[in-house]
């Protein structure tokens, strides 16, 4: 695993996900774990593949999968993000 990964987490990985979540990997953490384990810095990702915050996760590697692919935008429709703001 490595900067710039994608990886799905899922229940698979660590029992804290009840709701699987995609995730872009900055970096391994260098943190003492328990064997199996890892602590990843990266950013959760929305339907969209859009970064929605940052997050530290203690995984277990074993269990993370290939995310499915993203949802592309309906054309015509505007995203929450372009609203301008007044």
């Amino acid at each position: 695993m490595k900067a710039g990964d994608l990886v799905y987490v899922t229940r698979a990985a660590s029992v804290q996900f009840l709701r699987p979540i995609r995730f872009r990997v900055i970096r391994v953490l260098d943190w003492p774990t328990y064997d199996g384990w890892v602590w990843l810095e990266g950013y959760q990702l929305n339907a969209a593949g859009d970064a929605v915050s940052r997050r530290r996760i203690f995984v277990q590697p074993a269990g993370l999968t290939t995310p499915p692919a993203p949802v592309p935008a309906q054309p015509g429709r505007r995203r929450p993000t372009d609203r301008v703001r007044r």
